[in-house]
């Protein structure tokens, strides 16, 4: 049976007291806490069977180099891939968007090319792809999002021509939890911008939702290993096999090449390619070790909770007279994001201020613009406080902060 207050007992830090209050935790949208598989399994590679992988005709560099290769194979399962040669692993979801606009972008734009971007992105797939772009005079264009946080999806036809090269859009918006209607946009894409490539940023899906690059239809996907409970430093980039086939190394060294000699160098095949130097192996292992959790939990489970608790978090944050949610998509994440005003000075309390009372209380949570400026922008806001969900979420921890939140209004009001 599902039993969410049973699963956090399999998260050590859960267990602690900060500030003389048990903790609660509700930042799972930066990172999530981790479970005891996945310490243990990391711990296996460092106590039993520590080699590089790859290089080794030994045993302890083959029981390595044959976990490393499973990890692979389970994540291409776990987000419905073709092939486990599609499965690129990076230091996390900002790497391999920049590996793609580096290695994709900068050796196909053309000076006049256009890349699409959602009003919602986070930093992450703005910045690389403005330095590409102005390397190689293509010009942003920004798909724009109604005063809910929904993207207008009717503005497509104004925003895609033969000029468009890629779009690249977030699978969930880490700054208010919209859940983007990827079926319906991906389609679209497709017929009026056939020379597209699509990245899909589901550093905030991956961990929330069932993934299927093969029904999704997207060129690319990126998520990070840490928010999907697994170690940092370990990411995941999806490609269509043939397209990453043709794509350029980003970085060279060992491992990524075929033959070397001064005159020239010729490369391996993907994913090969793009994994240059000893790779992050504990935190494959703890992220592999994070795939077969998640399984046995199972995503139906977890995504049913999360739905759960986060309607029962806006009931209760909504109820409190001097909040203000902001954002309101038709569909969200695990993700509320909001303001706190100041009931007698009329004005908005700084989201930081409040975020301090609430660490006296034991509450982590996050305050400020989120890596998401444009998003925080285009809603009127300059920052929030954001509460975000997991799979260990039970609704004591919400009546917490709402009575936080009414202690912190009552301090500053």
């Amino acid at each position: 049976m599902f039993n969410p207050t049973e699963i956090r007992k399999e998260f050590p830090v859960l267990s602690q007291q900060v500030n003389g209050q048990p903790l609660v935790f509700l930042d799972s949208a930066a990172t999530t806490q981790k479970p005891i598989a996945v310490i243990e399994a990391m711990n296996d590679f460092y106590k039993n069977h520590y080699s590089s992988v790859k290089r080794g005709a030994y045993s302890l560099s083959a029981k390595t180099t044959q976990k490393f290769e499973d990890a692979r194979a389970k994540i291409a399962s776990f987000i419905d891939a073709e092939s486990e040669n599609s499965i690129v692993f990076t230091k996390g979801a900002t790497e391999g968007i920049n590996l793609v606009a580096w290695s994709y972008g900068l050796s196909n734009f053309e000076e006049g090319d256009e890349i699409l971007l959602s009003v919602l992105e986070h930093h992450a797939n703005i910045v690389p792809w403005q330095l590409v772009g102005k390397e190689k005079k293509a010009k942003i264009k920004v798909f724009p999002c109604d005063d809910n946080g929904d993207l207008q999806i009717s503005e497509l036809p104004n925003l895609l021509s033969e000029k468009t090269k890629v779009v690249s859009l977030t699978h969930t918006a880490n700054s208010i939890g919209t859940v983007n209607p990827l079926s319906e946009i991906i389609p679209i894409i497709r017929k009026l911008a056939p020379k597209a490539k699509i990245l899909i940023d589901a550093a905030q899906g991956a961990p929330h939702s069932k993934i299927s690059v093969k029904s999704m239809d997207c060129d690319f996907l990126v998520f990070s290993g840490h928010k999907i409970y697994g170690p940092t430093g370990i990411g995941v980039l999806y490609g269509k096999k043939e397209l990453l086939q043709r794509m350029p190394p980003w970085q060279g060294g060992g491992e990524m090449i075929d033959e070397v000699s001064f005159e020239k160098t010729t490369f391996a095949s993907t994913p090969a390619r793009f994994e240059a130097g000893t790779p992050p192996i504990a935190e494959v292992l703890g992220l592999s070790a994070a795939i077969d959790w998640l399984n046995g939990v199972g995503m139906e489970n977890i995504i049913k909770h999360e739905h759960q608790i986060t309607d029962y978090a806006l009931h209760s944050v909504r109820a409190l007279p001097a909040t203000q949610i902001i954002g309101n998509p038709k569909n969200r994440g695990a993700i509320i994001s909001f303001i706190v005003k100041s009931e007698n000075r009329g004005s908005d309390i700084h989201p930081h201020d409040i975020a301090m009372i609430l660490d006296e209380n034991g509450i982590a949570m996050r305050a400020g613009h989120h890596c998401a400026q444009p998003a925080m922008q285009r809603l009127g806001v300059q920052a929030t406080l954001r509460a975000s969900f997991a799979v260990y979420t039970v609704p004591w921890e919400i009546d917490r902060l709402c009575q936080s939140l009414k202690r912190a209004a009552r301090i500053f009001g």
